[in-house]
């Protein structure tokens, strides 16, 4: 009877192992927190049913049964898989991997998104003031703050915490603001035909986060691009220039005969008359006291800018840019090249392989010139793919070996040129005035400043004499001059045979709009930027119908489609009977 009474006893205490390691498993779940209790119920249970195993392998010879044996390969193999699932799962919550398989990346943030955010100097937070959390801008704002943990986001009813809402200034449900320290900034008014926008969101977020504003003036009066909406004009351009915190104005140099101070970047779009010398030589002066200029000259134009560019070793070439392997997936025919090939450079570091065209564009011919270093930016194919066509009147191009070109073109270059200003003759301050000497011997004793072709300015000093004799050196003597000298500066100078991708409708295609940003965020020696790609608008899939072709697709979904699958049944069964 003891015997018996303590195998029961052990049985009763076998199945308390089990029950002990339940416990802790959900003591250290539910709270989260695996400390001195959960581990006290796991240990004994592990203790326990191990005892238990041990001893009812003892007395029963279990292990040796072939039923203990299947069960325990079952056993190891369900351990196995859970042990798999689990790393599984712990890889996964550790390292995202995720698809994006939408034409426009719309589940994927831009680049530019991405470097932003993680370099964010202070945190920033979202404030959506809205009852309804739309899926698709739920999860563009999560995509943000996975990149950076400076990054937050929150949903606010305006009627639940009408102070919070009073604070930022809401007047309307949508409102979606950006704070940053003491700095709000509304995003934008979100409703069900307009979603959260990556291109604002960003946008904003590079405008409250970078607080230098850099000036761009663009060049008119000489049938460039016209700023505002228009046939051929650059208005999205300028207003994507705003977008990252650039102020725009124009320029007219006929007016002024001199660039402003402020300005970080001249911008000539397009010219198709000549600039005056005075013109000339006021953006010549503006690149020589470190100025930035971007060029975008077309073909079958004349700026006069020849003496300016020459300085950098760039030529334009008056021929037509031809590429006919893009001709079927751009559909503009072969006068417009798709580049897929980029130069090694900040503008153009992140395009890969991507896509930019150019209607109607010429080639650049660079040649080395002491002191600038020069980058080709965009490169056609080879030939016989591309190539620079002399005959700009034949309808049919076709490759001349007498006058064309042959491809690889270039129709972008970055060039850079380290500016030394000059040296300035500044004398001391005497503090006893000495008495002037004769003029005989000022003529013979003044300084003189001989100047250097390459260098700056060198000061000679003779040795002071009145009337051929030195003077004595006392306390009561002039000190002598001093040469102040600035640091160097760099200019930068970019230039692009042409100036239509960055029209309205073409700036928004592929990576027109990153090369001419990136080539302005370059150009204002703002390295605290990022150059990247830009986020794209969604493109709009939605079919408008009228009330005609509304009524005929009802007609022909829930009448025509199944009377004939019904007459196709019928005649089935017709002839198998």
């Amino acid at each position: 009877m003891k015997i018996v009474a303590k195998k029961k006893l052990w049985k009763y205490l076998f199945w308390l192992g089990p029950f002990l390691i339940a416990v802790g498993l959900t003591v250290g779940l539910v709270s989260e927190q695996w400390g001195l209790i959960p581990l006290a119920f796991l240990i004994t249970g592990i203790v326990i049913s191990g005892l238990g195993i041990i001893l009812q392998s003892y007395q029963t010879n279990w292990w040796n049964r072939r039923s203990t044996q299947a069960g325990t390969n079952a056993l190891v193999a369900t351990l196995a898989v859970l042990a798999i699932l689990g790393l599984i799962n712990f890889l996964g919550t550790r390292y995202h991997l995720r698809a994006d398989l939408t034409e426009a990346q719309l589940f994927t943030l831009a680049p530019q998104s991405r470097e932003l955010v993680r370099v964010l100097p202070q945190p920033v937070k979202v404030w959506v003031f809205d009852i309804n959390q739309n899926p698709q801008d739920r999860e563009l704002l999560e995509n943000y703050q996975r990149q950076s943990s400076k990054f937050k986001y929150e949903y606010i009813d305006p009627q639940a915490r009408p102070g919070l809402a009073e604070k930022f200034g809401v007047k309307d449900y949508g409102e979606v603001y950006l704070e940053s320290g003491d700095k709000r900034q509304l995003v934008q008014t979100i409703n069900e035909n307009e979603r959260l926008s990556e291109i604002r969101l960003t946008g904003r977020l590079q405008q409250l986060t970078n607080s230098t504003t850099a000036k761009v003036y663009l060049l008119q009066g000489h049938g460039e691009r016209q700023l505002s909406p228009g046939k051929d004009a650059i208005s999205q351009a300028v207003q994507g220039l705003g977008n990252k915190n650039f102020t725009t104005s124009p320029l007219n140099l006929g007016e002024t005969s001199k660039v402003p101070q402020d300005a970080a970047v001249v911008i000539v779009a397009g010219p198709k008359r000549g600039l005056f010398e005075g013109e000339v030589k006021a953006l010549q002066e503006y690149l020589n006291r470190g100025g930035n200029l971007l060029l975008m000259i077309d073909p079958n134009t004349d700026p006069k800018l020849n003496s300016l560019l020459q300085e950098w070793g760039v030529r334009l070439d008056n021929r037509l840019a031809v590429d006919v392997s893009g001709e079927s997936v751009v559909g503009l025919g072969p006068a417009a090249p798709l580049v897929t090939e980029y130069g090694q450079h900040p503008i153009t570091k992140d395009f890969g392989n991507g896509n930019s065209f150019y209607p109607i564009a010429r080639p650049l011919e660079i040649t080395s010139v002491p002191g600038v270093q020069a980058t080709p930016l965009l490169r056609t194919k080879p030939y016989p793919s591309s190539w620079a066509e002399s005959d700009l009147q034949s309808e049919k191009l076709e490759f001349n070996a007498d006058k064309d070109l042959k491809g690889p073109l270039t129709l972008g270059v970055a060039l850079t040129r380290k500016q030394t200003p000059k040296s300035t003759f500044t004398p001391k301050a005497s503090p006893t005035p000495s008495p002037l000497p004769s003029p005989t011997t000022q003529s013979k004793t003044s300084p003189t400043l001989s100047p250097s072709p390459k260098t700056p300015q060198a000061l000679t000093l003779p040795s002071p004499t009145t009337q051929g004799k030195a003077l004595p050196t006392s306390s009561s003597q002039p000190s002598s001059p001093t040469l102040s000298s600035q640091t160097a500066t760099e200019s930068r100078l970019v230039v692009l045979g042409n100036s239509d991708f960055a029209t309205d409708g073409l700036f928004q295609q592929q990576l027109n709009g990153d090369v001419f940003l990136n080539s302005v965020t370059w150009l204002s020696q703002q390295d605290q930027q990022p150059l990247s790609i830009r986020p794209k608008e969604p493109k709009n899939r939605r079919i408008t119908l009228t009330t005609a072709q509304g009524n005929l697709l009802i007609l022909l979904s829930l009448l025509l489609l199944p009377l004939i699958g019904f007459a196709i049944a019928v005649i089935i069964w017709w002839k198998r009977r």
